[in-house]
């Protein structure tokens, strides 16, 4: 008889998160919820008065970080009570009207920052000179101020406005086509049984030890694409247009520079990550011609990326020896950070185990004024070990913003959200590294963190160059034919993965599945922080209490400046190419020890 997930209630209450510490119950929800009812009309008393004087403009920020910060617990509480288990309607209510009072706030004080940007520099900044109080808000203002060269009249941003619905469209399009549409075939597991491939599964079967499996998937899949190609072209040409629209709109000389100042990051970051990496190849090109090498193929192709090198070995860790194996691992941070990292394992943080219902995967969230939190569905293997201290460093990540900074500063960007899950993952592998004897063990922990780091740095950053590319050809008056596309993908596949690969022509279609593409020059952050991340734990592992203290101030800042120098501060300087280097060299590293234990 199959063994059934535990009910929600079965599960022991030392292994769930404690969201009492949000609410009690869902009255004291409601109480909060219309507080922010009766802040927003409060908010739209300002209009057209914003920057009368530095005292109206004062009582206006106050009055929207309340709103906001009340919004963040709504939405926490909400959102987390909804994941325990997915089935009960009350709390997909609840989250649907987290939703609604979010859009509404957010609607409410959208005149804020036009009325902002009609001000110049020089009076916004006369106003903090005026009232001490308004200090607090100074990074705020002058995110927002930094942009005016690139906002236009009041009626030219009403159509800009306007024009929303209309440039969400290729990405509404593709994802109904893709996850709606589109149907895959049947193929044939290692079973002989029949089982329809789907964008699920598809990396199963990717991941099988038959490699007449993995061909059927690969196959499979990307004759399901072709059969749309010329759909899917037309729709990523439609995505790119709408964003060098929005660029040349707002007076920017190309859409990367538009996409990039959201974060205030210079365009040569972007471009010093695709020129390191492509300058790095020769790593890359190595572990490919070991994968051949360890898989006694023949030829290597695109179906074989995925599949096993080294066979499983015996790493069943249950969920209290993994907290102990992190915790140590993590003793380099010092003993302020184990002390917070405790806490969190005792406090009520962490939802462990997984029960009927229950959101599938992992994350960290939480909101200002209580502690985060972190949702896992773990199941005792080595994998699971990795999510918990990935997921504890964003976790810690946000416990220090919150407790050093003032709500209007805590929340930190996208660009540096990485950094510190990823950290905790390259000291959990040192540590683990520096600890194991067992050769197929060490094997395996080194093919682990190789595996990671080729999805995360060279898959990422040929997608920010295919990224690039695209938007120069659109940018200079060029359609994105489907040939056109999948030329330039395949190019850059043989480029990455150098000639001991054959590149299958199929895999040319591979742009057409890919979602980030309709993010706006998105991927390139997964690079950057993991890069950033390599280089800040050879750092701490290296020059030990100076480079932890600099760490901990980063973590510290929380959105307090600009991401770049959050970074520098933190002894990462993104703008040079030397962090992306020293993190290609632990990836160079680590293929030439698999290489001489394989011999």
């Amino acid at each position: 008889m199959a063994k059934e997930l535990p009910n929600r209630e079965e599960i022991d209450e030392n292994y769930k998160w404690n969201l009492d510490d949000i609410y009690q119950n869902s009255d004291e929800w409601e109480k909060d919820y219309n507080k922010v009812e009766e802040i927003i009309p409060q908010i739209e008393e300002y209009k057209g008065i914003v920057t009368e004087s530095a005292e109206k403009l004062l009582e206006l920020l106050k009055l929207l970080m309340e709103a906001e910060e009340i919004v963040s617990r709504l939405f926490a509480y909400a959102h987390m009570k909804k994941d325990e288990d997915t089935r009960k309607q009350k709390y997909q209510a609840l989250f649907n009207k987290a939703q609604h009072i979010s859009n509404k706030l957010e609607n409410a004080s959208s005149f804020i920052r036009p009325e902002l940007l009609k001000e110049s520099k020089e009076k916004i900044k006369q106003f903090i000179e005026e009232n001490e109080d308004l200090k607090l808000y100074e990074h705020y203002l002058d995110n927002i101020i930094r942009q005016k060269d690139h906002y236009l009249s009041k009626e030219e941003e009403k159509i800009l406005a306007l024009a929303n619905d209309v440039t969400q469209a290729p990405e509404n399009i593709f994802s109904i086509l893709n996850n709606a549409d589109l149907e895959f075939p049947v193929i044939t597991d290692e079973d002989d049984n029949e089982v329809r491939l789907t964008h699920g599964r598809y990396i199963k079967f990717m991941q099988s030890k038959d490699r007449r499996v993995r061909k059927e998937a690969f196959n499979a899949l990307y004759d399901t694409y072709d059969k749309f190609i010329n759909t899917y072209a037309t729709t990523l040409n439609s995505e790119i247009k709408t964003h060098v629209f929005r660029a040349k709109a707002r007076n920017y000389d190309s859409s990367l520079e538009a996409a990039l100042d959201e974060d205030n990051i210079s365009v040569d970051v972007y471009n010093n990550l695709i020129k390191e990496v492509n300058n790095n190849l020769d790593s890359m090109h190595k572990y490919v011609s070991l994968r051949k090498k360890l898989l006694e193929v023949d030829e290597l192709h695109m179906y074989d990326v995925y599949a096993p090198l080294i066979d499983e070995v015996d790493f069943d860790i249950p969920y209290n020896e993994a907290k102990g194996t992190v915790k140590t691992a993590l003793k380099p941070l010092n003993d302020d950070y184990i002390q917070n990292l405790e806490k969190g394992f005792k406090s009520g943080w962490i939802d462990v185990y997984e029960n009927k219902g229950k959101r599938s995967g992992a994350y960290s969230s939480g909101c200002y004024g209580i502690h985060p939190y972190v949702m896992l569905n773990y199941s005792e293997n080595i994998s699971d070990m990795f999510t918990l201290a990935h997921e504890m460093g964003h976790a810690l990540h946000t416990y220090y913003s919150n407790k050093n900074q003032p709500f209007v500063d805590a929340k930190y960007k996208i660009f540096v959200a990485e950094v510190a899950s990823t950290l905790n993952e390259s000291l959990l592998i040192h540590y683990l590294l520096e600890n194991t004897d067992d050769i197929e063990k060490r094997k395996y922990l080194i093919n682990h963190y190789l595996e990671q780091f080729k999805g995360t740095v060279y898959r990422q950053t040929m997608f920010a160059e295919f990224e690039r590319d695209i938007h120069r050809k659109v940018e200079k008056g060029e359609p994105l034919t489907a040939d056109l596309l999948n030329n330039i993908y395949h190019n850059l596949n043989e480029k990455y993965f150098g000639d001991k690969m054959i590149i299958d022509q199929k895999i040319d279609r591979e742009w057409a599945r890919i979602p980030h593409f309709y993010y706006n020059f998105y991927v390139y952050k997964y690079a950057t922080g993991f890069s950033a991340a390599a280089a800040l734990s050879q750092k701490i592992i290296n020059e030990g209490e100076t480079a932890v203290k600099k760490y901990l101030d980063f973590l510290k800042s929380g959105n307090s400046d600009y991401p770049l120098n959050v970074l520098k501060k933190a002894g990462v300087d993104m703008t040079s190419p030397a962090p992306i280097s020293t993190a290609l060299d632990v990836f160079g590293d680590l293929v030439d020890e698999l290489e001489e234990l394989s011999k």
